[in-house]
């Protein structure tokens, strides 16, 4: 079984399939091949006095230089107009391809407050995508302007940002708009269009922009059926533009195609919070069944499959130990065997070598 869900059937038929499935998805996870790799002692190595909080986000870029998005420092708010103005909470964080650091990128921006994921475009320019503050950033190869900014703040200092929705209420209807409620990640197809995971608040969606950063169209709203989500944890758009979200509460990956037509499930791979996937026609998909937050003891493996759903394997477990896994929000798989892993759990990023 390829652990792969399609579209409803009637009632009884519907009941019998999800058994199905379920046994699937259960023999596939226990089945998996084992991958033997290593974890590289002391990847990145920070200046004194300065800690990785939580990994939110890794990323390399062509050069191989690493990103790292942290949930690290202090909120900072200014208060003296009829807008108060929040920021800090997160960093960003530029290492050589030895680990050296190199620099903070957006020190006390705006725009960082709760760090969600760091992705690097084909360009090289670099993402920042910020739950708190409902923006994705987009800054330059250097990391010195700021080019686009999707999202708005809320204007006002809700924690997180709540102006639209929040944890508060609202239906999860996925409201078609190019503002956001807890975006959680970034992704781009062959043409530069943008898709942003927003699933983390009251929304549960995919918007798309076009290139130029204009809103085309959203997809998706809270509920189990296929096309809706039960938190939108992460987004990655395969060569033919097809668009990969994982749906952590629902237990599985959506596939739909780059309008957001559905296609099919991914049901193997636990409860997915981090996807990657690598270039070319040969694409590799990495997927993390990320331990929750609330038992930091089970599961944390990563499977490694094709785009279809095969798994090739999995490595790793739930542990704080190197190649152990602490909630894995962040997965950079620029070269297949070579990954960078951001942890929620373990503050930190573990690089990992597979053979």
């Amino acid at each position: 079984m390829s652990g792969i869900r399609g579209k409803h059937k009637s009632c009884p038929m519907r009941a019998a399939l999800m058994i199905l499935v379920a046994v699937s998805a259960a023999v596939a996870q226990s089945g998996a091949p084992e991958i033997k790799f290593d974890s590289v002692p002391n990847p990145l190595k920070l200046p004194a006095n300065i800690y990785f909080g939580e990994a939110g986000g890794v990323a390399t870029n062509s050069h191989g230089d690493v990103f790292v998005y942290t949930r690290t420092g202090h909120a900072t708010v200014t208060i003296g107009t009829s807008r108060p103005f929040a920021h800090g909470g997160s960093r960003l964080f530029e290492f050589d391809r030895t680990g050296k650091f190199v620099r903070e990128i957006g020190k006390d921006s705006y725009g960082f407050m709760g760090a969600s994921q760091v992705r690097v475009d084909p360009t090289d320019n670099i993402w920042a995508v910020d739950e708190m503050t409902n923006m994705v950033m987009k800054f330059d190869p250097q990391g010195q302007r700021i080019l686009m900014l999707l999202g708005r703040k809320a204007e006002n200092v809700n924690v997180p940002a709540g102006g639209r929705g929040g944890r508060g209420g609202g239906t999860g209807a996925g409201q078609p708009t190019d503002l956001f409620d807890r975006p959680s990640d970034v992704a781009w197809d062959a043409a530069g269009n943008i898709f942003v995971a927003d699933g983390m608040g009251n929304n549960a969606r995919v918007a798309k922009f076009d290139k130029d950063g204009k809103f085309v169209k959203s997809w998706g709203r809270k509920g189990t059926g296929d096309g809706e989500f039960a938190g939108v944890h992460g987004v990655a758009v395969d060569a033919q533009g097809n668009v990969y979200v994982a749906d952590a509460g629902n237990k599985r990956i959506q596939i739909f195609g780059n309008d957001g037509n559905f296609k099919k499930s991914l049901t193997n791979v636990g409860s997915p919070q981090a996807v990657c996937l690598t270039k070319g026609t040969n694409a590799v998909l990495y997927v993390s069944n990320s331990n929750p937050v609330d038992d930091i003891d089970r599961d944390g493996e990563i499977y490694k499959m094709h785009p279809d759903g095969t798994v090739v394997g999995k490595f790793g477990r739930a542990g704080k130990l190197p190649k152990e896994f602490g909630t894995v929000n962040a997965i950079d798989c620029r070269d297949e065997n070579t990954l960078y892993v951001g942890e929620i759990g373990n503050l930190r990023v573990q690089k990992i070598v597979l053979h």
